[in-house]
């Protein structure tokens, strides 16, 4: 029995190796970035519909915009609302100690969520055949030190990769 347990964690340790081989090997990931004029707690009200060239090949521009179109979507139906919220918190705020942010950041929470259903469905429907994998990430902005959410696609090797180091 331990000789089986042996060979397991061998081959999970070869797995996680070889996880990490192809992860340095591909391609850096595509940033699509939100365009709107509006930002609420990082997330911006819409993204980016412009096609990136380095998904030529990869998936039709036509799915893409559709993709981004899904996401704009999901903001432009919810993040009225948590400006509006955000407005009446920041009246508020003084009054009730802060406490009159929270529905804000709920909302917030609560679209974050939706938008990370909605790229999982897009991944299972269809980007994980074309190895791609859509996800919504915060990262830093280029301008400035605040942070911002961003749609970030990676490229997912299908087939293992062995070159020498």
């Amino acid at each position: 029995m331990a000789e089986f347990d042996t060979i397991s964690e061998l081959e999970e340790e070869e797995e996680a190796a070889t996880e990490e081989h192809l992860r340095r090997y591909a391609p850096d990931p595509v940033l699509v970035r939100g365009a709107g004029h509006i930002t609420v707690f990082g997330l911006s009200n819409k993204f980016d519909t412009e096609f990136p060239s380095i998904l030529t090949g990869k998936v039709a521009p036509e799915e893409f915009k559709t993709s981004i179109g899904r996401v704009n979507a999901c903001l432009k139906k919810a993040l009225p609302i948590n400006v509006k919220w955000l407005l009446c918190g920041c009246l508020c705020c003084c009054c009730t100690l802060g406490c009159s942010m929270w529905p804000v950041i709920c909302l917030n929470k609560r679209t974050r969520r939706s938008i990370q259903k909605l790229l999982e469905w897009e991944n299972n429907r269809l980007y994980h055949k074309l190895a791609l994998h859509w996800k919504l990430t915060k990262r830093k902005c280029e301008t400035s030190s605040m942070m911002e959410y961003v749609i970030l696609i990676e490229f997912v090797p299908k087939y293992p990769i062995f070159r020498p180091d």
